[in-house]
């Protein structure tokens, strides 16, 4: 039987939040390293630090750009970096369903097929590790069964490629449906599309 991880996302979900929680919760941040070096791209760097959100204490994780992909990539391109790594298939495969799931819900929102979707906030190389980071960590775990509170998406707008947006996003919006989200606190996007995805 493996583990049973539980997202408490009072405060919404990113994929920094997912890669920080992780470590918090007994990944080892240079197995971390070491696994998200298989994907063999290059131009980022992780930094891992403690902080202090009131009375919290976590772990944060930062994807830190030096240099490499600021452009948009398309699904095609993202499933052609996957399959030259040297991550598992396993996670390959896990990786691959993320990112389709997101270019269905990004082609949705602005009415293209997946196929023709460029991610732009997710397209990023800080998104990509933090969504292939996270799942070489929830392996390194042992995880077979996740689960999360209520989502928090925050509120008010937010700025985007695509023009201001109400928050929760369009992407983030079809993502959730079917899973309980909310919207508290100061007016900001707290839930991201790649912690929701």
């Amino acid at each position: 039987m493996g583990a049973h991880l539980h997202f408490d996302c009072y405060s919404g979900i990113s994929g920094d939040m997912i890669l920080g929680a992780l470590v918090d919760v007994g990944v080892p941040f240079s197995d971390l390293v070491s696994g998200l070096k298989r994907l063999r791209l290059s131009g980022f760097t992780l930094r891992k630090r403690r902080v202090h959100r009131g009375a919290i204490h976590a772990t944060k994780v930062d994807v830190v750009i030096t240099s490499g992909l600021h452009k948009p990539l398309s699904l095609l391109r993202i499933h052609a970096i996957l399959s030259a790594s040297r991550i598992p298939d396993k996670i390959k495969q896990q990786s691959r369903s993320v990112f389709d799931r997101l270019a269905e819900a990004e082609g949705h929102a602005h009415r293209v097929a997946k196929d023709h979707v460029h991610f732009h906030e997710v397209g990023v190389l800080d998104s990509f590790v933090d969504i292939v980071g996270g799942l070489i960590g929830c392996d390194l775990l042992g995880v077979t069964r996740v689960t999360a509170s209520p989502v928090n998406v925050g509120a008010g707008t937010l700025q985007t490629a695509h023009g201001i947006l109400p928050v929760p996003g369009p992407a983030v919006a079809i993502l959730a449906k079917g899973i309980p989200i909310y919207s508290a606190g100061p007016p900001r996007e707290l839930t991201t599309p790649t912690g929701m995805a």
